[in-house]
């Protein structure tokens, strides 16, 4: 028993030190029934937000639990109260409920510090427990206001990344202290870091270091202007009431650089001045910007702003390099800084030649071919220009203007052709002119070996051209149709000059056109080509006719002109390489025209019905006139009266005409009359004047 005793002492001793001496707020349940003052104590105390956080509002919450109180008294009341840090319970002091409460909102003074939340629970038997007890922190001063330190100029992307200061708040620090800085980047000039006007969260929060932890690492941003705004947070959250700014003025790309006068794959006769310009729409071309030019790899010739020239002299090939740095100190020059490559410089290419090409005639004509002139043009750096050169022909010794030839390019040469047979005899001088890919030129008047270039015309064998209407073969059967037929076999077959160069042929008949092309004292050319060409009179429907004969081992063609109207013939050597042309001159063919008359009876009564003469005007390769081919309708008494007209008509447009004639002079009784249809000459029409074949008419 007595040890019994002891042991109840105890406990009640134990109670009483702790009612006096408040419990660790954090003090878990007990599990066992322990000391009635520590089984009535509430455990488990949390401040909402954390006890050991600084808050920046005057009200807190604080949540704790109960312990169980199986088989004794039960809870019946909670007393709660804060104390200031002096130790001062504040208004409205302590408070009691009539229930076991678990949570409870309490207010701190205004003043900040740390106050401390008590509580603790009393049973239905009277009896109180231990206090549980929780600090309050309160905080609600707002840090003193900060600098986003500005960064000076325009950032470029080799300022990357950046550091940005923030600038200390003034102290003295509330007694949260500083907890760090909130900070924002953005396009808006009057933004803010936080969401809440007074106060940063804990996520808004980007620099947590402290008052010292005052740098930013910024890996990029976008190219303008980008703003910077900045404000302490305190260890209770509250921020600056006024947020820092300054802004950072990013160009991240390089200038636009261009480049005039460069020939790129072109070629210039003399220097060249090359111009770079650049453009920079961000950070501009002024302070420490440039432009530059480098030739051929050499040192760059540089400029302030945005233009720099540079003149290229030398022939040949040159690499032009061109680049610009701007205002910010972004240049795509092909170096580096802070580690990061910059973009190569542009190129173009610049071609020099200021020497002339090399001009010279052939040095011999071609037996074969003299009329063929040929040029050679050379040129070791920017090659010869063949679609600029001329070749040029004077007579020899006078100061007459040089007279153009066509001119072809054919490889490396300039092939010209001289119609010799256009100019008269004697000597001739040429000139050549040659350009290269430049654009220089040489005129020379010599051949490759020095000797001047002088031709003497004719160059070639001179031909000779006889054609007329007929043949051997027309020839014949006229000699022999008169009985001449020694006289014709000593007449050369192959006379041609004695053909007759105008033949009248009837309608619808055609006719045989032959000649001879000689050479030289007459010497037959065999094989070549010979052109006869027939231009019909107008008002013909027929276009113009040309046809290829060739000449026999006796240098003799034939050439069958089929039926038609009136026409001019000629036949034409044209020449070839060493043979000169030659012309027949003009032969006319004259065709008769085609008249055809009937008559509706062979005997006409005196004073009865008449006779109807009708007919039709032959058109073959023409047209009708417009208005009608005029008809003269004629009579003639065979030995008595001649052809005499007694009326004239007009054909319809098919070339058809009718007229009916009646007899009444008695001494028309018993005469047979003779009568006719005749086409005159008329303007537009193509064929001679011809009369139809007579029909006779006797009166009765």
């Amino acid at each position: 028993m007595k040890g019994a005793r002891g042991i109840v002492l105890l406990a009640v001793a134990i109670a009483a030190v702790a009612i006096a001496t408040p419990a660790s707020g954090g003090a878990p349940c007990p599990d066992d029934r322990g000391v009635l003052a520590v089984r009535l104590q509430p455990c488990n105390l949390k401040v909402v937000g954390g006890e050991d956080a600084w808050h920046p509002d005057i009200g807190f919450h604080v949540f704790w639990d109960n312990p169980g109180q199986e088989g004794g008294s039960p809870l019946v009341a909670t007393h709660y109260q804060v104390r200031n840090s002096a130790g001062t319970i504040i208004p409205p002091g302590e408070r009691r409920t009539s229930w076991p409460e678990e949570d409870a909102g309490v207010d701190v003074s205004p003043t900040p510090g740390i106050y401390t939340f008590e509580v603790w629970n009393e049973n239905a038997a009277g009896s109180q427990g231990a206090i549980a007890t929780a600090k309050l922190r309160y905080d609600p001063v707002r840090p003193g206001d900060v600098a986003a330190l500005p960064v000076s100029g325009w950032v470029s992307r080799n300022e990357f990344p950046l550091t940005l200061r923030i600038g200390h708040p003034a102290g003295p620090f509330s007694p949260s202290g500083i907890r760090g800085y909130a900070v924002a980047v953005d396009d808006e000039p009057a933004g803010e870091p936080c969401a809440a006007s007074d106060r940063c969260a804990d996520a808004e929060t980007d620099l947590r270091g402290g008052v010292d932890d005052d740098s930013l690492y910024i890996r990029g941003l976008p190219e303008g202007a980008n703003h910077v705004h900045a404000v302490a947070v305190s260890g209770a959250g509250k921020k600056s009431a006024a947020t820092g700014h300054s802004v950072i003025y990013v160009d991240r790309a390089d200038p636009v650089t261009t480049l005039e006068g460069a020939t790129g794959g072109g070629w210039a006769n003399q220097p060249v001045l090359v111009t770079a310009r650049a453009t920079d729409a961000t950070s501009g071309m002024g302070g420490a910007a440039f432009t530059a030019i480098r030739v051929d790899g050499g040192a760059p010739t540089t400029a302030p702003g945005d233009e720099v020239s540079a003149t290229v002299i030398g022939d040949g090939v040159h690499s032009i390099a061109y680049y610009a740095r701007d205002a910010a100190g972004n240049a795509n020059d092909g170096g580096s800084a802070n580690g990061v490559a910059n973009e190569p410089p542009a190129t173009a290419t610049v071609r020099i030649d200021r020497a002339p090409p090399q001009v010279a005639f052939a040095n011999f004509q071609s037996p074969l071919d003299p009329e063929t002139i040929e040029v050679r043009v050379a040129d070791s750096l920017s090659g010869p220009d063949l679609t600029r050169g001329r070749v040029e022909v004077r007579r020899a010794g006078t100061t007459d203007r040089f007279e153009p030839l066509p001119v072809e390019a054919v490889g490396d040469e300039l092939v010209a052709h001289w119609d010799s047979d256009a100019y008269p005899a004697g000597e001739y001088e040429f000139r050549a002119t040659g350009h290269d890919a430049a654009g220089n030129a040489l005129t020379t008047t010599r051949r490759a070996n020095g000797s001047a270039m002088a031709l003497t015309n004719p160059l070639k064998l001179r031909t000779a051209l006889w054609a007329g209407f007929g043949g051997a073969e027309a020839q014949r059967r006229h000699c022999a149709k008169r009985g001449k037929r020694r006289r014709c076999r000593r007449e050369p077959a192959g006379d041609f000059g004695r053909r007759p160069r105008e033949r009248l042929i009837p309608y619808g008949a055609g006719a045989l056109y032959s000649g001879r092309l000689s050479a030289g004292l007459g010497t037959a050319l065999a094989g070549a080509t010979v052109r006869v060409t027939e231009r019909f009179d107008p008002g013909s429907s027929e276009p113009d006719r040309t046809t290829t004969a060739r000449t026999g081992a006796n240098g003799v063609f034939t050439v069958w002109l089929a039926p038609g109207p009136n026409r001019q013939v000629e036949a034409v050597f044209a020449g070839h390489r060493t043979a000169s042309r030659s012309s027949a001159g003009t032969a006319r063919l004259l065709v008769g025209g085609g008249v055809r008359l009937r008559a509706s009876a062979t005997v006409a009564r005196i004073g009865g019905r008449p006779v109807i003469f009708n007919g039709r005007v032959g058109a073959a390769g023409a047209a009708i006139p417009a208005d009608g081919k005029t008809i003269q309708l004629q009579f003639r008494v065979p030995g008595l009266v001649p052809w005499t007209e007694f009326r004239t008509i007009q054909t319809d447009a098919q070339g058809r005409f009718r007229f009916p004639y009646g007899f009444s002079d008695d001494d028309s009784r018993g005469v047979g009359f003779q009568f006719r249809a005749f086409a005159p000459a008329q303007s537009g029409w193509p064929f001679e004047p011809a009369g139809s074949n007579p029909v006779t008419v006797t009166g009765r």
